[in-house]
């Protein structure tokens, strides 16, 4: 059965593969200090400019996180996130783990504001509380959703007007920044964030993600968090050089776009047959929402995540595409599904 689960179910796309086994003999330094890494962090601070960023690569989306957050934040502070947000919900509590409280808002589109944050202050006022001191966010969302340029603007300001610092999830930051709906750049982001980071285990890459810090106070120190968390690979060049061969030529963004073309196919169609969706997405992750009989039906062709019901009759799922994704997954989608219909 063809899958549409995630957008990690195949390895890695075959130039950083060809990558890897040309270097596979070449001796290297190790723990991120060899010519690879260099390389691929120059790759990326040519994307961020004018911006300076410290960039560290780590192998996954959730040691990021927590690594992240734990370095940034004194031992009563919280972060602020959505209540869908990743480090709420799908981390086991590492957040927490670490010793730091999240502080989960409700939201309809999986985006945070300024408003939500002012309420998140106005009901920590005292010592008694743990203290808010960062704002968590996803580009795109764990929904789908992504933010706009004027959005994270606003967000920025209430950060540094309140004295929060703002870190930008971007596990699927490729998606976000080649959807129809985006009108950010990376050098966008980096003026806008005190850390973020560019996910590759989600589009193309074996693993890792790479971590930008722009916010000088939040540099210092960050490789011994690191190594503390046990992030830090004797064998980081095989981080480094996934990285140096997704920003060259256009791969991380042309697999990104791959991703989205997919998703938008299946969107027209599935809204072209009268379905609807929970959440309004432009990027790879979609949430239709089908009647019992057609989920059942479906799931006889295709693997998905099942995310709930929506009323008596009705189930929401979610299909995600990949930089791997076949035109021919995607039309036999479009046919059981019309054949369904």
């Amino acid at each position: 059965m063809y899958s549409f689960t995630n957008d990690y179910s195949e390895g890695a796309h075959p130039r950083i593969l060809q990558a890897i086994l040309e270097a596979n003999l070449t001796q290297n330094k190790g723990y991120g200090l060899d010519a690879h890494s260099s390389h691929a962090r120059e790759l990326i601070r040519e994307e961020i400019r004018p911006q300076d960023g410290d960039i560290h690569f780590i192998p996954g989306g959730t040691q990021t996180n927590l690594i992240v957050i734990a370095s940034a934040l004194r031992p009563y502070q919280a972060v602020i996130s959505a209540v869908t947000g990743h480090v709420n919900v799908h981390e086991t509590g590492a957040i927490e783990a670490t010793g730091h409280k999240v502080l989960a808002m409700d939201t309809a589109d999986g985006k945070l504001t300024p408003a939500l944050v002012q309420q998140a202050l106005d009901s920590h006022t005292d010592e008694h509380m743990v203290q808010p001191k960062m704002v968590y966010i996803s580009n795109s969302t764990e929904v789908g959703t992504q933010y706009t340029k004027s959005e994270l603007e606003a967000l920025s300001r209430i950060c540094r007007l309140k004295g929060l610092y703002l870190f930008m999830d971007g596990a699927r930051i490729g998606s976000a920044l080649t959807s129809p709906a985006n009108d950010l750049t990376l050098a966008d982001i980096a003026a806008l964030t005190d850390v973020f980071y560019i996910g590759g285990t989600k589009n193309g890459a074996l693993l890792g993600e790479a971590v930008v810090i722009v916010r000088e106070e939040l540099k210092a120190d960050f490789r011994f968090m690191i190594k503390q968390r046990g992030a830090m690979m004797a064998k980081g060049w095989l981080l480094g050089i996934q990285f140096e061969e997704l920003f060259q030529n256009n791969l991380f963004y042309d697999m990104a776009r791959h991703a989205n073309r997919m998703a938008r196919r299946l969107r027209e169609a599935i809204a072209r047959q009268g379905w609807s969706f929970s959440s309004d997405s432009c990027t790879n992750q979609l949430f239709p929402i089908f009647s019992h009989q057609a989920v059942g039906e479906l799931e006889k062709h295709f693997t998905f995540e099942i995310i709930g019901q929506t009323d008596d009759n009705h189930t929401c799922i979610r299909l995600v595409t990949s930089w791997a994704t076949t035109e021919e997954g995607v039309e036999e989608f479009i046919r059981v599904l019309e054949k369904i219909s």
